[in-house]
């Protein structure tokens, strides 16, 4: 049976994802210690109690996450309650939690936004939004320009996931700017790099009408949708490299 060590895995990881560049909203890296020797590895896109409780029956020694479990927005917590029932069985069952949020997002190849803007088929791919001087996203251009309805059809496909679409008018989108999950103001990125459209998860209220104003194409996809890309991209990588055993949980979602 194929094995790394969590140390090894941590380095690898964290060099590859680049993550001491970026000023995060929580650690990026190990962030539950567990097994010393990790065999099977569960993917998912959140650490949250289904995921953790799928990796325990799997008998996975270590989860691979999108979002962990420590947010700077969440502040000093306890571990009591909901919150304890998602830490737990990962000490209880020796299971390393290792969690990369920016970074994930923003790698040209294994990213979240890379691994949608290659099914796009999109070129000339280049780093896209900002967050304390680290990019969020990339950005890219269509080697055929497509129609607001064609693409739509084709996001809601490769997505699988209903779209919401802020359409200012019916041009043919040549280019767009990507940032998965919940980064609904960088649309306006696409106003200073002369892009037409623009993807995330989230949409909120004022920016439909605001980035319809601005004559920008803005696509949302779902949180969760547009996020299961780098953490699958993460598991072929390691399956190749280590050839250990893995796993992806898929939790249902619509946000």
């Amino acid at each position: 049976m194929a094995k790394v060590s969590a140390r090894e895995l941590a380095k690898f990881l964290n060099n590859h994802l680049n993550i001491y560049d970026y000023q995060d909203y929580g650690p990026n890296g190990l962030q539950i210690e567990g097994s010393s020797e990790i065999s099977k590895i569960a993917f998912a896109v959140s650490a949250q109690r289904d995921s953790i409780e799928k990796a325990v029956e799997m008998g996975a020694n270590a989860m691979i996450v999108h979002h962990g479990l420590f947010w700077k927005f969440h502040g000093v917590r306890t571990v009591t309650g909901s919150f304890a029932k998602r830490v737990k069985p990962l000490i209880k069952n020796d299971i390393n939690l290792f969690g990369y949020h920016l970074p994930l997002d923003a790698h040209l190849e294994d990213g979240n936004a890379a691994g949608i803007a290659k099914r796009l088929g999109l070129k000339d791919l280049a780093p896209y939004g900002d967050h304390k001087g680290m990019p969020t996203g990339l950005q890219g251009r269509f080697e055929r320009p497509l129609s607001p309805s064609e693409l739509k059809d084709l996001l809601k496909n490769i997505l699988n996931h209903d779209i919401i679409h802020s359409e200012p008018n019916d041009e043919k989108i040549s280019s767009m700017g990507i940032i998965t999950g919940g980064a609904n103001s960088d649309w306006r990125y696409c106003v200073r790099e002369g892009l037409d459209a623009y993807l995330t998860g989230e949409m909120s209220e004022h920016d439909w009408h605001e980035s319809r104003e601005e004559g920008i194409h803005f696509f949302a996809g779902g949180h969760n949708a547009t996020e299961r890309f780098g953490v699958l991209a993460l598991k072929d990588l390691i399956e190749e490299k280590y050839g250990i055993e893995c796993v992806f949980i898929d939790s249902p979602n619509p946000a």
